[in-house]
């Protein structure tokens, strides 16, 4: 490769910039611009934001577990009568419409009024929520309080992510978003703790819905002291703002790379700007299907999301209790926190390998374990219930050996959906360009609880109608057809900037051109320590 000059590299005349434009216009950004980058050593400033930030994921994981062991404490506190079946998927599906909802509005709202205004908003939501929920005391205010907490969970989901994405380092972008997913997990595993813990004192389902206020609030007063997106910024003509906030995510770095970087940013939001100008929202949502890079990224980021809830994971996080319960367990809470227990440890070694690793090469790994913990469920219950003809029946004498197996087989399922398919779809917002990056997440956020809508509703009514091994041998053969999935249509996204991703998606999905764009950079950032770049 040809040397290039220093004051070539970093020149800053409009001409860099007016290049750098062409070059988005084009979908062939300038690779060297990007790639010059500087040192990215995380600082405290990006790990403030982000922990900041996660605590949105602290609450989407506590406000979902919760409820399995609050449905196993409620017994006649709503209405005087033990819940049925159908009021335990109303209770608990009525979160998923609301995150539904608030899913699909969060992006357009972030576009609108910025990115941390709405997580600000969304924390108010949760406080809400919670306090109705803890107040209640019939079934339709409880379905009513879990309706509007799942608005703040729809809203944290699409936002929480995204915002975090467009505040990281490039090379650290999906250990960032990971980190937040580590938060779901943990707030999963802090949900079933508490669970244990209230699960025998009169009433104590209240505290444990009740308890999520707390965290909304610590967020709702820490993010008044954080950074708006400098992506959005510079959308909103605030450069300066927007110059300083880089300079804060690259402390370590030399100015001039800075500056390109910052420059790079305004090329690309410059022509996001023109875009956003010179067309309607109606016309920006049609695009997502008419233009091609759009299509195939909104594809992909919905094809995930709907992997992630298809397979069935949430029912277990809903239900787990019930389950475990049911198949002879003296403490199911206890046992549930086993299984949030995994999903927090390995989410954990996602958060150490996703940037190494890669998310396509994670995906590819880690969900045929899926399918084999799911196809070991399915054996095992089969067994398990063959003397109660395939069918789940409370205060039966069931085989402690094979409720023993199908307990392994859910942790064998849980730690390899927590190394890949638990924070891989999350990722989606890298998968857009900027003019259209918060309608995007709002749609594959709005897939993710479309589907989880679906699998939760109908759980107990499928355990009934086609048996407990039918149904997760059914959630197998959906994991079998989202591997597929990934095999021909995600490509590789680590080590590429925000602005580069977009150009994954030219010819096809990107398989092979993501390789060859990782690889260009990791051979210009090799070049560019030997000395070979700006000698």
């Amino acid at each position: 490769m040809a040397s290039t000059p220093t004051s070539e590299k970093h020149d800053t005349s409009t001409d860099t910039i007016e290049a750098l434009e062409r070059d988005i216009n084009s979908g062939e950004l300038n690779e060297l611009a990007v790639v010059v980058e500087g040192e990215e050593r995380t600082s405290w400033f990006v790990w403030s934001l982000v922990f900041t930030a996660a605590v949105s994921g602290l609450l989407f994981g506590y406000d979902t577990g919760v409820i399995s062991g609050a449905l196993v404490s409620i017994k006649t506190d709503l209405g005087g009568k033990i819940l049925t079946n159908g009021q335990k998927e109303l209770i608990t599906s009525a979160t998923t419409l609301g995150a539904l909802l608030g899913g699909l509005a969060g992006g357009a709202l972030s576009d609108l009024a910025g990115r941390k205004p709405i997580l600000l908003f969304s924390d108010i939501v949760f406080i809400g929520g919670a306090v109705a929920q803890a107040v209640c005391h019939d079934v339709w205010p409880m379905i009513g309080g879990r309706f509007l907490l799942g608005i703040g969970v729809g809203l944290a989901s699409c936002l929480a992510p995204m915002y975090i994405q467009e505040l990281s380092p490039t090379r650290l972008r999906g250990r960032m978003v990971v980190v937040d997913v580590v938060a779901i997990t943990l707030g999963q595993v802090i949900a079933y703790a508490i669970g244990a813990g209230f699960t025998q004192m009169d009433g104590g389902w209240r505290w444990m819905v009740g308890l999520g206020a707390v965290p909304a609030g610590i967020q709702l007063i820490t993010l008044f002291f954080l950074p708006e997106s400098p992506r959005y910024l510079l959308m909103q003509g605030k450069d300066q703002a927007a110059r300083d906030i880089v300079g804060k995510i690259y402390p370590y770095a030399k100015p001039e790379d800075v500056a390109l970087k910052v420059k790079v940013l305004e090329a690309a939001v410059h022509h996001s700007i023109h875009l956003a100008h010179t067309t309607t929202f109606f016309q920006r949502f049609r695009s997502m299907i008419s233009d091609p890079f759009n299509r195939r990224a909104l594809i992909v980021a919905c094809g995930l999301q709907a992997f992630q809830q298809l397979c069935g994971f949430n029912t277990l996080m809903y239900y787990s209790a019930t389950l475990f319960a049911t198949i002879g367990f003296d403490q199911p809470t206890a046992v549930g926190l086993i299984v949030s227990g995994t999903n927090f440890i390995f989410t954990l070694i996602a958060l150490k390998w996703i940037d190494k690793i890669g998310r396509r090469r994670i995906m590819l790994f880690s969900s045929p374990g899926m399918i084999f913990g799911l196809v070991l469920a399915s054996i095992s219950f089969h067994f398990l219930t063959r003397k109660t003809h395939g069918a789940l029946i409370e205060n039966s004498n069931y085989p402690s050996s094979w409720s023993g197996l199908v307990l392994f087989s859910m942790i064998f399922y849980v730690a390899s959906y927590a190394t890949g398919l638990g924070n891989v779809p999350w990722q989606q917002g890298e998968l857009f360009s900027l003019e259209v990056r918060g309608m995007g997440t709002s749609l594959a956020t709005a897939t993710n609880w479309a589907a989880n809508l679906l699998i939760n509703s109908t759980y107990l009514s499928l355990m009934d109608k086609i048996t407990p091994s039918g149904a997760f041998g059914f959630y197998a053969g959906l994991c079998l057809l989202g591997w597929i999935f990934v095999i021909f249509c995600f490509p590789e996204t680590a080590g590429l900037s925000l602005e580069e991703v977009k150009m994954v998606f030219k010819n096809g999905f990107g398989i092979r051109e993501s390789k060859r764009l990782t690889q260009t950079k990791k051979a210009m950032k090799k070049a560019a320590k030997e000395g070979m770049i700006g000698s």
